[in-house]
């Protein structure tokens, strides 16, 4: 009689465990902290049945941490900000080579190596007081180190990783020797010590302790779009320039990802990358946290990234400016750019 019974519930958690086993499931390692990501990977499910199971930390964080698990780690796909963290990525071997038609035709060849793929853009724009100076003043990257700045510019710390990819771009621009006198000139204007990220340069600079800074786009669009009333009327005080539209145009950082060498769901990594390139991901991005699309024929209704307006933007391959980062490092550290 006890047998009778117990076979109905063997029978059920049997079945419940076939379920589980057969359920799809992706292990994203993400060092990207965006509320509006959440739609993004829910639509990636809806489409596909792919589950995503998400590790968040930051990049340099979850990097050691698929170091360490080694062969064992579970992660199928890192994703992260910036390109010096996926350039570390690849350095340290933790991304395999992906081999995608999808991903070649969609994003464009400066955004993308053997191993990562960016899949959204920001522009690195000039920001300035409109009560201290004028666009003229402040036309290109270079303009920021002219003597006639001096106690007028704010700056994240030097070793930051937005900084540093910047600084490396100026590197393949320049020349390091030449990047080095720049950097000096601008550790030079400096109005205090470099500390905050871009929102407090932002916010710096509208309150007039600081006459200039530079700052990723999406966190001035981030207070274009603000509730806070305070943060739109701090807006109305600055100007934006396009840095260097005669020359090499804007600076371009990217979010970007990659197939993690030990993944062991490599056809739904694939997919999912893909997926990131597609016309509705790539719309996320843009309507969800004010990034570019990184696919050009992609078109937006994002408002204030329209306000912005067009611009040239630089596209100096990715790889190129990443090689650059270890000679960054040390120009920022002889020239007291901390």
């Amino acid at each position: 009689m006890m047998m009778k019974k117990l076979f109905p519930f063997l029978a059920a958690l049997l079945s419940l465990n076939a379920a589980q086993a057969q359920e799809k499931v992706l292990n994203l390692y993400s060092a990207r902290h965006y509320q509006a990501d959440e739609a993004l990977y829910n639509d990636f499910t809806k489409q596909t049945g792919i589950r995503i199971n998400r590790i968040e930390g930051k990049a340099h964080e979850l990097l050691e941490r698929i170091r360490n698990e080694g062969a064992n780690s579970p992660a199928d796909v890192f994703i992260t900000v910036d390109a010096a963290s996926l350039a570390v990525a690849n350095a340290w071997g933790i991304f395999a080579p992906v081999k995608s038609a999808v991903l070649e035709a969609r994003i464009p060849a400066y955004l993308r190596s053997e191993t990562w793929f960016a899949f959204s853009t920001r522009a690195r724009m000039i920001i300035y007081n409109k009560r201290k100076l004028k666009a003229e003043d402040v036309p290109t990257y270079e303009s920021l180190a002219d003597p006639k700045l001096k106690g007028l510019y704010c700056s994240i710390p030097g070793g930051h990783i937005y900084n540093l990819t910047w600084v490396a771009s100026q590197i393949v621009h320049q020349g390091e020797a030449r990047a080095e006198e720049w950097a000096r000139g601008l550790v030079a204007n400096l109005a205090r010590n470099p500390r905050g990220g871009d929102t407090d340069q932002i916010k710096s600079v509208a309150t007039g302790e600081c006459g200039v800074a530079v700052s990723n786009s999406y966190y001035l669009v981030r207070m274009m779009a603000s509730e806070r009333v305070e943060d739109r009327n701090l807006v109305k005080r600055l100007g934006v320039v396009w840095p260097n539209q005669g020359s090499y145009g804007t600076h371009i950082n990217v979010s970007g990802a990659g197939l993690v060498k030990t993944s062991k769901n490599r056809e739904a990594a694939i997919r999912f990358l893909e997926y990131l390139a597609s016309d509705d991901a790539q719309r996320y991005f843009a309507n969800g946290n004010n990034e570019w699309p990184a696919v050009p024929t992609v078109k937006v209704s994002n408002e204030e990234l329209a306000e912005l307006g067009q611009f040239k933007a630089d596209t100096t391959s990715l790889v190129t400016i990443a090689n650059q980062l270890p000679a960054a490092q040390k120009l920022l550290d002889r020239t007291g750019y901390r």
